[in-house]
Parts: C-alpha cells; sequence; structure tokens
C-alpha cells in the first residue's frame, strides 16, 4: 500500500473530481477520495457513484455476518482496479490491522474486520463502502494532472460523509467556486 504523505504536492486527503469531457466513461462525474499519493503511484476510492442492486448487508451475507447493527447503505463504485476487492473509507476513532490514517481527514480499511466491527456496532460511527479503486503508477497521475481532465479539492468530510453520492461531484465544484456547467475539456484558438 502506498505510504500518505502531507505534502502539499501530493493529493492524500484530497478529492478528485472528473472534468466534463474527460472521455473516459468509468470516471463520468467520478469523486475520487484520494488515500494515498507519492512519488510511487496514487490509490484512491470513487464515491460519486453507487453499484445498483448491491447493498451493504448484501455484502455481509456474502461473508456470512449478521447485519446486526448496520444499516443497509448502498455499495459504491471504488473504481475499476480489482473491482471485487472491498474498502470502508471512515471516520478516524476506530482503527483495524490494515487500517490508514489518510491525511488526519479520514481512515481507510480494507479487511473485512471494520465490517463485521460495523454489523457489530463497535466500527467507525461514519463510514462509506466501496468496491474498486483508482490507481496509478508513480508519475502517471502527475502526468494526467498536468493536462486537462481532473480537478483536485479539499478533503472535506461533511461531502464524504454527509452528502448523498449522486450530489458529490456538484457539491464539490460548487464549494470550490465553480460551476461545472460552465467547464469545457478543450480550448479553442484564436
Amino acid at each position: 500500500m502506498l505510504a500518505v504523505v502531507n505534502d502539499a504536492t501530493f493529493l492524500s486527503g484530497q478529492f478528485l473530481l472528473a472534468m466534463p469531457g474527460m472521455g473516459d466513461p468509468r470516471f463520468e462525474r467520478a469523486v475520487i477520495a484520494m488515500c494515498g499519493h507519492d512519488e510511487h503511484g496514487a490509490l484512491g476510492i470513487g464515491l460519486g457513484a453507487t453499484i445498483e442492486g448491491l447493498t451493504l448487508h448484501d455484502l455481509l451475507d456474502q461473508f456470512q455476518i449478521a447485519h446486526g447493527a448496520a444499516p443497509d447503505a448502498p455499495v459504491h463504485f471504488g473504481g475499476p482496479v480489482e473491482p471485487r476487492r472491498g474498502f470502508v473509507v471512515h471516520s478516524l476513532e476506530w482503527r483495524g490491522q490494515d487500517t490508514i490514517n489518510v491525511a488526519d481527514r479520514w481512515a481507510l480499511s480494507g479487511t473485512v474486520d471494520v465490517l463485521r466491527a460495523i454489523a457489530e456496532g463497535t466500527g467507525p460511527e461514519r463510514w462509506v463502502v466501496a468496491l474498486g479503486y483508482a490507481g496509478w503508477e508513480g508519475g502517471q497521475l502527475d502526468g494526467e494532472l498536468a493536462r486537462p481532465g481532473w480537478f483536485n479539492v479539499a478533503g472535506d468530510t461533511t461531502l464524504l460523509f454527509d452528502t448523498p453520492a449522486e450530489e458529490r461531484w456538484t457539491h464539490a465544484f460548487a464549494a470550490a467556486g465553480v460551476d461545472p456547467r460552465l467547464l469545457v475539456i478543450g480550448g479553442g484558438t484564436a
């Protein structure tokens, strides 16, 4: 797993927003919580769309975990890499065996112990479940950021935990003072 770096040149603890017209349908209106970014690569969890027909209770059933205290929350499309691998982006007060603190804004866990804890009512207070992730090799994301396609904004936990998935993209741009309807991916020539 990537190191979490609190360095202004890296995006750990921020959100990446897909620009309109990016050209990759997998990232249409994507909101990606950047959980690791350093010179070796980057890893983010998509939180801008949910997987239709799949809920937390379905995942718990697959692991034979009683639902207990867990609400039947949607599961997010975390990204196109390893789409069957699960992640939980959550508040910082809970820590499991593989939990990573992301820039003191949120945490990331990727083992079944976090699901058990949520079901038992002993897990993190706030959480979002996702399958898959977005990943970049060393320098790849930096190269993509040099071209139009991505816009990064501060890692606001209100956006993460209090905003419905289908509203995150618009709300994130609005919080940055940008109206995404006015954005274009290409520029003209004069």
